[in-house]
C-alpha cells in the first residue's frame, strides 16, 4: 500500500520515540556523507584539472542540480518506502564511497574520459542523495507533526554538513587521504542501511535478500579501505610512470616524489616541480643572478620553495647571515628536512642554523610588520588557480616592495615565455605597475623547456662580474645571454593582474591548455 494509506499517529507529549531518534540520526549521517562525496569530487577535479574556483563551482552546481532531480523523482516512490531507502543507501555507499578511487584510476588509465566520468558520477551520486531526505521525511511523517518534521530534519541535515565541512580539510584528508575518506563515509552510508534493516525488519519483504546486500556492500567497502594504498599506488604508478618513493595528501596539495632512470622528481597536484637531473639549471638561474648582483646580501627571504633547493644555492654566499623560508605547507618543509634522500638533494640546507622556516601564507606574512631583505626569492608554483594567482597580483608585489631594501633585488619564477608568452609578460607589467623595475630573463631547463624569471628592484639591474665557484650551469660569460629574448618570446601587450580580476589565471590556462590539447 502507498505511504499515504499508512496509519498516521497523532503526535502527543510522549517525546521522541526510538525510531524517530534513529531516523533523525541517520539524516545527520547521510548529510555528512553526501557532502563528503561532493567535496571529494570538487577537490580531486581541482587537483587534476586546475583552477579550483571553476572546478568547485561547476561540481557544486552539478551536484545541487542532481539533488534537485533526485528530490523530484522521489514522488514516484509510493510503496515500500523503507525498502527503497535501504536500497538507495547501499547504492550511495558503493558509488559515492568508491568515487575518489574511481576518479584516481580514471585519471591514470583513461584521462580522455576523466571529465565525462567525473560529472557522470557527480550526477548519479547527487541524484541518489537527493532521494534520501524526501524518503526519510515521508517515513517520519507517520509519527511527527509536519511543522516539527521539517525543522528537525533540516536541523540534523545542516549539522551533518557543518561537521564534515570542518573535518574534511583539517582531519579527514590529512589523516586518511582522499580514497580512504570516501570509503569510510561509504561504509557509514551502508551502516545506515543496516540500521534501516533493523528498524523496519517487521515491514520489509525479502529481508534475507536485503541482509545479504548489506553484508556484501560492507564487505566490499571494508576490503577497498584495507587495500586503499594499493589502489593509490596502482593509479599513481601508471600516471607518473616512475616508481613512487613518497606520497602524501596535505590540506593544501597532493605531494608525490618519484624515482626513475633520471633521478627523483617532485610533483604537486600532478604538476612537475623539479627533476633531479636538471633542477640545478632551474635553481642556479633563479638564485644567482640576483644574489651575485646584490654584492654582499646578508638577509634573504625565500617565498615558496619548500624543497630547499633555492636555499641550498643561497647558502653558497658567505655574506648571508639569515634565510627566512616562508612555505605554506609544513609537510613540504618537514619532508625535505627529514627524508634522508631528499634532504641530501638540497644539501641539508633546511637544517642550517642560518635558516628559519615559517609555515604560513606568504601573502599574510608580507602583510605583517617585519624585516627588510637584501634579496627575496619568489618560487611559487605556476598560477594554475586563484589561490596561487593572488601571489602574482599587483597587491602582492606592492607588499613585496615594502620588504625589499633600497639596494635589494627580488626574483620571481614566471612560467615559460615561449609557451605562455602573454602570461609571462603579464607578470612583468604587474611588477612595473607598483613602481618597481622589471628585468626579464630566461633559461633552458630540459624538464620544463624554455623557462622565465623576472627581477624586481628599485634600482636598475646591474650584471654581476663574478659568480660563486662550483656552479654547473651559469658562468659570468654566459649570464648576459639569458637576458636576450628572441622574436618568439619578445614582449607583448598585457594587462595588470589584480586581485579583482585575476586575469593571469585565465590567460595561463588558455595558453597552457593549447599545448596540453596537442
Amino acid at each position: 500500500m502507498s505511504d499515504a494509506a499508512l496509519p498516521a499517529r497523532t503526535p502527543d507529549a510522549r517525546g521522541p520515540q526510538p525510531i524517530e531518534i534513529a531516523l533523525l540520526a541517520s539524516v545527520f549521517v547521510v548529510a555528512a556523507c553526501g557532502l563528503v562525496y561532493e567535496l571529494s569530487a570538487a577537490a580531486l577535479s581541482s587537483y587534476l584539472l586546475g583552477d579550483s574556483v571553476l572546478q568547485f563551482s561547476t561540481i557544486i552546481g552539478t551536484y545541487l542540480f542532481a539533488m534537485g532531480v533526485g528530490s523530484w523523482l522521489s514522488r514516484y516512490f509510493d510503496r515500500q518506502l523503507p525498502a527503497h531507502f535501504l536500497r538507495i543507501e547501499l547504492m550511495v555507499a558503493l558509488i559515492g564511497g568508491a568515487l575518489p578511487a574511481i576518479l584516481f584510476l580514471a585519471n591514470a588509465y583513461a584521462p580522455g574520459a576523466f571529465r565525462l566520468l567525473l560529472y557522470g558520477l557527480v550526477m548519479v551520486v547527487g541524484t541518489l542523495v537527493g532521494l534520501e531526505i524526501p524518503l526519510v521525511m515521508r517515513i517520519l511523517k507517520r509519527n511527527i507533526a509536519l511543522k516539527n518534521l521539517v525543522s528537525q530534519v533540516l536541523t540534523f541535515d545542516y549539522l551533518g554538513a557543518l561537521a564534515v565541512s570542518v573535518a574534511f580539510p583539517l582531519i579527514l584528508v590529512p589523516q586518511l587521504g582522499m580514497i580512504r575518506t570516501g570509503l569510510l563515509f561509504g561504509f557509514m552510508n551502508a551502516a545506515v542501511a543496516v540500521w534501516a534493516l533493523w528498524l523496519f525488519r517487521h515491514e520489509l519483504r525479502r529481508i534475507g535478500a536485503h541482509a545479504v546486500a548489506c553484508f556484501l556492500a560492507l564487505a566490499a567497502l571494508a576490503a577497498a579501505f584495507v587495500w586503499a594504498d594499493h589502489i593509490t599506488t596502482l593509479a599513481e604508478d601508471k600516471f607518473y610512470q616512475d616508481h613512487i618513493v613518497f606520497s602524501a595528501t596535505s590540506p593544501y596539495q597532493r605531494i608525490v616524489v618519484t624515482r626513475g632512470l633520471l633521478g627523483h622528481r617532485l610533483f604537486l597536484n600532478g604538476n612537475l616541480q623539479f627533476a633531479e637531473r636538471d633542477e640545478y639549471r632551474y635553481h642556479e638561474a633563479l638564485v644567482h643572478p640576483v644574489m651575485a648582483a646584490q654584492g654582499a646580501p646578508k638577509k634573504v627571504a625565500v617565498l615558496g620553495g619548500g624543497d630547499g633547493m633555492a636555499v641550498r644555492e643561497i647558502l653558497k654566499y658567505p655574506s648571508v647571515e639569515s634565510v627566512t623560508l616562508v612555505e605554506l605547507d609544513p609537510n613540504m618543509t618537514q619532508l625535505f628536512t627529514t627524508h634522508e634522500t631528499l634532504a641530501a638533494l638540497n644539501g641539508h640546507s633546511l637544517s642550517s642554523p642560518k635558516v628559519k622556516i615559517v609555515n604560513t601564507d606568504a601573502f599574510q606574512w608580507l602583510q605583517q610588520p617585519g624585516d627588510m631583505y637584501d634579496v627575496i626569492v619568489v618560487d611559487f608554483p605556476d598560477p594554475t588557480n586563484f589561490a596561487i594567482g593572488k601571489l602574482y597580483t599587483n597587491s602582492f608585489y606592492s607588499l613585496l616592495e615594502k620588504r625589499l631594501s633600497a639596494s635589494g633585488y627580488a626574483v620571481i619564477q614566471t612560467t615559460s615565455p615561449l609557451v605562455a608568452r602573454k602570461s609571462y609578460w603579464t607578470v612583468a607589467t604587474t611588477i612595473e605597475s607598483v613602481g618597481l623595475t622589471a628585468t626579464p630573463y630566461h633559461a633552458h631547463v630540459p624538464s620544463f623547456g624554455e623557462w622565465g624569471y623576472i627581477i624586481a628592484s628599485r634600482r636598475p639591474y646591474r650584471m654581476p662580474d663574478a659568480l660563486p665557484a662550483g656552479l654547473r650551469f651559469l658562468s659570468p660569460s654566459t649570464l648576459p645571454l639569458m637576458f636576450d629574448f628572441p622574436l618568439d618570446m619578445a614582449r607583448v601587450p598585457a594587462e595588470v593582474n589584480r586581485l579583482s580580476n585575476q586575469i593571469l589565471v585565465t590567460t595561463y590556462e588558455q595558453e597552457w591548455g593549447k599545448v596540453m590539447a596537442h
